[in-house]
């Protein structure tokens, strides 16, 4: 296996993503986006989530496919950057066909990035313009670290961030990841000059640090404030291929992708995460036999989510205001 031309989600081919941010308010909203709807599925292992629209997605449920993802901050008044939108898919007469009505299915996720430096005071709710905003910025090139969904985002020890990264399989389906990094554990071992996910790492695409050859098991304090590193986290990502999947084999997807978030950040899955993944097929890739490729996939995606979630901190940079250092920072490095 072997990243993809840009080494983003946008390897899968027809797919865009879309990114729109305030620094004022230290938030933003990630859209990932097709012309045509895409098969999902997702899976939750956090003990906090914050969604929309994602019962829609289990395998037993009739909506056939979406119409774009939607990751963004803002806690619970984030999910409204799913109805800006789905507002504007509308426009574009975009959606589910329900005889002459047609509604577009656009679930979310967030991650609460309320106490991280940022103005919070706004009046009326900012995240339906964000979320049509990221759906104008759509592109198949976007920027990772402080940008869109990962823009206030915060990991233990370090800002975090948004991420991406691709293989391509042996067999010519490509893979891809796409992530909001704001865990309540940390993406560096104990000493903080070496990620987790270090033995996962291509061509030094986070900065090449090397494994740390005895990372030990104490982790130090959390630097985020009390209420942060107790209540307020959450890593949300996206996994998406070419092959052509079943709503129940993107959920097998999206479960075996939790592995690499678990690989990147300890701990992961906790009670106080709403860890989440969507799982997303655009179906132009044939299988010559699925139940043997389809776990090819599983481990693909999560290699990508492991390594796009260090791609996220590496990514990070310095804004006024911050609460947290970059991971380059603390390395002396900027």
């Amino acid at each position: 296996m072997k990243p993809g031309t840009r080494n983003l989600i946008t390897d899968v081919a027809g797919l865009r993503v879309g990114n729109s941010q305030d620094a004022a308010l230290k938030t933003g909203t990630t859209v990932l986006v097709s012309d045509a709807p895409f098969t999902t599925s997702v899976a939750v292992h956090g003990g906090a989530p914050g969604t929309r629209e994602t019962d829609l997605l289990a395998p037993d449920k009739s909506a056939p496919g979406v119409d774009a993802l939607v990751l963004s901050g803002g806690s619970a008044f984030g999910l409204a950057a799913a109805q800006g939108v789905m507002d504007a898919l509308h426009e574009q007469g975009r959606g589910f066909e329900v005889f002459s009505a047609r509604v577009p299915i656009v679930p979310a996720a967030i991650i609460f990035d309320l106490l991280n430096g940022g103005a919070k005071d706004w009046g009326e709710n900012p995240y339906p313009a964000l979320g049509r905003a990221a759906l104008a910025d759509a592109s198949v090139e976007f920027e990772l670290g402080t940008v869109g969904a990962g823009a206030g985002a915060q990991t233990a020890m370090h800002k975090g961030g948004l991420g991406s990264a691709s293989l391509v399989l042996p067999g010519g389906a490509t893979v891809g990841a796409l992530v909001a990094v704001n865990p309540m554990g940390s993406v560096t071992t104990p000493s903080g000059r070496h990620f987790w996910a270090a033995p996962f790492e291509i061509n030094k695409e986070f900065g090449g640090l090397g494994t740390d050859t005895n990372p030990g098991i104490t982790l130090p304090p959390s630097r985020k404030v009390p209420a942060m590193a107790s209540l307020g986290n959450t890593t949300i990502a996206i996994v998406a291929t070419d092959a052509r999947l079943d709503k129940a084999q993107c959920h097998r997807m999206a479960v075996a992708a939790h592995d690499g978030m678990a690989r990147a950040i300890l701990p992961a899955h906790s009670p106080m995460d709403g860890d989440l993944v969507f799982a997303s097929s655009t179906g132009s890739h044939e299988l010559a036999d699925p139940g043997i490729e389809l776990a090819a996939i599983g481990h693909a995606a999560s290699l990508c989510l492991a390594r796009a979630i260090a791609r996220a901190v590496w990514e990070a940079t310095p804004e006024p205001g911050d609460t947290l250092p970059t991971i380059r920072q603390d390395l002396g490095l900027i």
